[in-house]
């Protein structure tokens, strides 16, 4: 996996999103043959009342509303309605590749994932690309977000988180709940890789 790739499906995680990374998707050609068009960097999925805290043990980070401290207000996670990304990452400046503002791709996505149905993805994959985000029939918001190191330029219309910004989320976020996550391996790349540097910033001898 792309290294800022694994950032930021990190940074998503830690906001409760289910992700999928570097997704294919398959092209037919003529002759029965197959292909694959391209890939999506990004894709994440997030219900509402999702708990991003790392135990439910801890009561007392809660607030008394139920909800959980700590979300990153720059992604403007909706309270009440299922959130999916589609994500472009750049480790240069935060923009939309073709792939994703192509409605083909996007109807594709829409479909494979069941967002909606066939006969009603073309019209909303074309709406995504137009207006960056979508409400779909079943209630759920779809939008474009590009993930880079730089603000990007114009483009189609897009969400745009740098990855700096990202990175330091994260790093707030494991020194906030460092007690309840220093007691748990993670697989994740980059969130296990930021553990460990925070576990040799802690056990290095203070000057």
């Amino acid at each position: 996996m792309d290294n800022a790739v694994s950032l930021v499906q990190a940074y998503l995680r830690l906001n409760g999103y289910f992700t999928v990374s570097e997704f294919p998707v398959i092209e037919a050609e003529p002759g029965g043959n197959y292909r694959t068009a391209t890939d999506l960097d990004i894709l994440a999925i997030r219900f509402p009342r999702t708990d991003a805290l790392p135990t439910s043990a801890h009561d007392k980070h809660r607030s008394r509303s139920g909800g959980s401290p700590g979300l990153d207000p720059a992604l403007g996670i909706p309270a009440d309605q299922p959130d999916m990304i589609i994500g472009e990452v750049k480790e240069g400046r935060a923009i939309l590749n073709d792939a994703a503002t192509d409605p083909a791709v996007l109807q594709a996505v829409l479909v494979r994932f069941g967002c909606c149905a066939p006969a009603e993805a073309a019209e909303l994959a074309h709406r995504i690309v137009k207006t960056g985000r979508a409400v779909l029939p079943v209630g759920h918001r779809v939008r474009l977000v590009a993930f880079g190191a730089l603000p990007g330029g114009g483009g189609p219309s897009h969400d745009t988180i740098l990855l700096g910004h990202a990175l330091a989320y994260i790093q707030t976020y494991i020194a906030q709940h460092w007690e309840a996550l220093r007691h748990t391996d993670y697989k994740d790349p980059a969130f296990g890789f930021l553990m460990t540097l925070e576990k040799a910033r802690r056990g290095a001898p203070s000057d």
